[in-house]
């Protein structure tokens, strides 16, 4: 190659405000896979749809084509047409408010942000307790019907199960003694 041909190439380039600078490329890269990670959740929620019965699709507010889409989508047979139908399904979805449609199905699901909130509340609990000497302090004094004896034991048992590499039942049952203690808000 010539080298008067790459130092002319060079200075193009030197000059260019528009030339990518090489953590550009990467933030290019990064933008396409939260790209494509938005496009297979808008193609799992169109999958949730998907599975609905005919009175709970008639429920939602979603636009016509969309649900003429999913009505099709029952109809195809062959895997290759059903994923293709699937990805249709996931582009028509980029044109709908999907937060209603999320809330609709996590209310038929049974789930609910309070309801979430409060089994996180139960992780922190088990977790300091297992970490933490006066947690057990603290949540007997805030619950003093808790049977402090069992707590203590259960206690002990996980971190014997850890030790030993062992299934967590202990520790698991640490979380359904904490979901008797504390009440779920209503």
């Amino acid at each position: 190659m010539n080298p008067s041909h790459i130092d002319n190439e060079h200075e193009r380039h030197e000059g260019d405000e528009d030339a990518l600078e090489p953590h550009d490329a990467e933030h290019i890269a990064l933008s396409k896979t939260k790209i494509k990670k938005q496009m297979h959740d808008l193609q799992d929620l169109g999958a949730e749809l998907v599975a609905l019965g005919k009175d709970q699709l008639a429920q939602l507010d979603i636009p016509e084509n969309l649900r003429d889409a999913i009505r099709e989508m029952h109809r195809i047979n062959k895997f290759g047409a059903q994923r293709r139908q699937m990805q249709y399904i996931g582009k028509l979805m980029r044109d709908v408010e999907t937060a209603p449609i999320i809330a609709k199905l996590n209310a038929w699901k049974g789930i609910s942000q309070q309801h979430t909130g409060y089994m996180h509340q139960l992780e922190r609990w088990r977790e300091r307790l297992l970490e933490d000497e006066s947690a057990l302090t603290e949540l007997l004094a805030k619950h003093p019907e808790a049977d402090a004896q069992r707590l203590r034991t259960l206690i002990r048992n996980t971190h014997k199960e850890r030790e030993a590499n062992k299934p967590p039942k202990h520790f698991r049952e640490i979380f359904q003694v904490l979901r008797e203690i504390i009440p779920e808000p209503t």
